[in-house]
């Protein structure tokens, strides 16, 4: 934002104070960054037309009537806080039906351990295709750090896009490591990992059937396996209370933090974290067993 606020020839100032949270009306950074910012009541609404989930559709004309500006903070009026529950519960209907889908996760963690073989390979010195921008990145360890001091590795990052990742995915595909060319196949023809979810945390135990079995059936050593066959863990909050909490404004001007203000539902209960483990491994590995 600073880079295109210097193109600009400071245009941008007023949005960068507003978005740091330095601008004298505080109110108006919770609008653009908050537990109930705008953009989270768009993407709600948006994404759930999308995907046909209509359990994330909220009143987001409604929710914006409600609030106001109090002591310049956000508030919302009392009339408004079923609104606001409504709002809380569909957040957290989303992320477990769409954005932490299985299918979603699965995809990502494919896209995830193919960047992680390229890169282990070129870093072990082999001559791996890539377009120039996504080579770059494959070739250097470059944190967000590096990326807020060195304008030009930001300009490397901003030529970088799906069509680079997705090229080098196909040409990885006959690549003659094992790992890589069986991860690309199954990105290219959209056969995805298999997740079991479960409450309880994956011991290596739990993983070390599935991960013999592939280096049984793919003759790949131990260390590969983990590419194959892996654990971890997704977790979701809708609403933190503990953060910056969401204020019912009654109307004797007494403040109310929202899960004290509701009586139709527990929102401390839908604040609460659930954490939820899986096991991911090929379709080969768990329908097999």
């Amino acid at each position: 934002m600073e880079k295109l606020n210097l193109e600009f020839d400071g245009q941008l100032s007023l949005a960068i104070e507003i978005f740091k949270g330095t601008y004298h009306k505080k109110f108006l950074h919770q609008m653009i960054s908050s537990q109930l910012d705008m953009d989270r009541l768009d993407y709600l609404n948006r994404d759930s037309f999308y995907t046909g989930v209509l359990e994330g559709t909220i009143g987001a004309q409604r929710i914006i009537k409600m609030l106001d500006v109090h002591n310049d903070r956000l508030v919302v009026e009392e009339k408004g806080v079923y609104s606001i529950e409504k709002f809380i519960l569909a957040r957290r209907l989303m992320y477990w039906q769409v954005y932490l889908h299985k299918t979603v996760l699965a995809a990502e963690q494919l896209l995830v351990n193919i960047l992680v073989r390229a890169k282990e390979l070129i870093l072990r010195g082999e001559n791996l295709f890539a377009t120039e921008p996504l080579l770059y990145f494959l070739k250097n360890n470059v944190t967000a750090n590096d990326l807020q001091k060195n304008p030009d590795l930001l300009e490397k990052y901003a030529n970088l896009d799906d069509y680079d990742v997705f090229t080098s995915i196909k040409v990885w595909a006959n690549h003659s490591d094992i790992v890589l060319s069986r991860l690309c196949q199954r990105m290219v023809n959209r056969k995805l990992y298999k997740i079991r979810l479960r409450k309880d945390p994956i011991t290596k135990d739990d993983l070390r059937e599935y991960q013999e079995k592939a280096v049984s059936l793919f003759g790949i050593n131990e260390q590969d396996s983990s590419y194959f066959a892996f654990s971890g863990s997704i977790s979701n909050s809708a609403y933190d209370p503990t953060g910056e909490p969401i204020q019912i404004l009654y109307r004797d001007g007494t403040l109310v933090e929202l899960s004290a203000a509701s009586d139709q539902m527990d929102v401390a209960i839908l604040s609460s974290p659930i954490q939820k483990h899986y096991i991911c491994a090929l379709e080969e590995l768990i329908d097999k067993q």
